[in-house]
């Protein structure tokens, strides 16, 4: 069954497209709620995210043992982000990750929450755990500042793009030049009975409703990858920067260690994330899936494409490690071509540990 946010009965709504169906888009101004969204004003409704709960006295140090992140330990409050990866070290799950003492709150999107639920579910063998897909029963609101008045409520922060312990920076800005920084986030859980009055207590307060658009551009505006976006079935953790946040390059063994750890001291990622500040003339975006060209051949894929309230068109793209990155870009939608100016995420050098590059450090344009 598809679902569809109370939400969306509010007046303006309009309902978004994939990936976050069953939500709004915006309610009428999305330059507007992007606005208030960004100075802290605003919160957006992911109630269509996915949310599955692990229990039990084992809980911690069994994820631990599937998972990519060191969770052992994890006190009640914090926040992590962990992978679960296939043999070959390819992104199988994503997931932000938050404790609350008795309850492990995996929140990952709504398309892998049944397939994670049940992959766990089948690996749990005779440790005291319990795994539960809670979707249908719980909700999420996203804000950039925390939310005074939901400080009970269990909350997940995100670390990006602070580079987290057992972590590796595979961007070539300075932490304290990153981006991400502008946009902090945290994501409040929510009984799905109480999202309605929920919201209405916090426009109270002063906080109003932002739809997907608004929280997309910030996001793409921050280089932070999101799953099934910026993600695919060949996709490994090097190539999004990812080990910065959801890798622990020093834990015990998991699946998927040996790719990461190979191409982490000895090789290079094959393909990496770059953003794209896009030619605005058109006064139309390219689509998801656009093909990224340099010099008559197609390099890559738009991932994620939005208009960012100060920036105008941006997009992320993942394109081929080979790509010259002073070359010029064109992505090419159909019959449209938008020329897109690369600003590096992910060096073509990166990896190899010694060799991170710095030779293409430049400042946001």
């Amino acid at each position: 069954m598809t679902y569809l946010s109370p939400l969306l009965t509010r007046p303006g709504a309009v309902a978004a497209d994939a990936p976050d169906q069953g939500t709004a888009s915006h309610y009428g101004d999305p330059f507007k709620e992007q606005r208030a969204l960004a100075r802290g004003t605003a919160v957006v409704d992911l109630s269509h995210r996915g949310v599955v709960t692990v229990t039990g006295p084992d809980r911690l140090s069994w994820l631990n043992t599937l998972s990519s992140q060191l969770l052992l330990g994890l006190e009640p409050g914090s926040s992590s982000e962990t992978l679960l990866l296939s043999v070959q070290g390819r992104i199988e799950y994503n997931a932000r990750v938050v404790d609350d003492g008795t309850t492990t709150w995996l929140l990952v999107e709504g398309f892998e929450a049944a397939g994670m639920a049940a992959w766990l579910d089948r690996m749990k063998f005779m440790l005291r755990v319990e795994i539960a897909d809670v979707s249908e029963t719980w909700a999420v609101l996203g804000s950039v500042k925390p939310i005074e008045s939901l400080a009970a409520r269990t909350v997940w922060v995100d670390p990006w793009p602070r580079v987290t312990e057992g972590g590796y920076a595979y961007s070539v800005v300075t932490e304290e030049d990153h981006p991400g920084l502008e946009r902090p986030w945290f994501e409040y859980l929510i009984p799905q009975a109480e999202l309605v009055t929920t919201v209405d207590e916090l426009a109270g307060h002063g906080l109003s409703l932002a739809g997907a658009m608004a929280s997309e551009a910030l996001r793409v505006a921050a280089w932070r990858p999101r799953a099934g976006a910026e993600t695919d079935e060949k996709t490994i953790p090097h190539e999004l920067d990812l080990i910065r946040t959801a890798v622990h390059l020093n834990k015990g063994c998991y699946k998927g260690q040996e790719t990461v750890a190979r191409v982490h001291n000895l090789g290079h990622p094959p393909r990496r994330l770059v953003f794209l500040q896009l030619d605005g003339s058109q006064h139309t975006l390219p689509a998801v899936g656009s093909a990224v060209v340099a010099g008559g051949r197609t390099v890559g894929t738009v991932t994620s494409v939005a208009q960012h309230y100060e920036m105008g068109a941006v997009a992320l793209a993942v394109v081929k490690r080979s790509v010259d990155p002073l070359g010029e870009l064109v992505v090419q939608d159909g019959d449209e071509v938008y020329a897109a100016a690369q600003e590096i995420i992910v060096a073509p050098d990166a990896g190899q540990v010694v060799g991170r590059a710095t030779g293409f450090l430049k400042g946001r344009r």
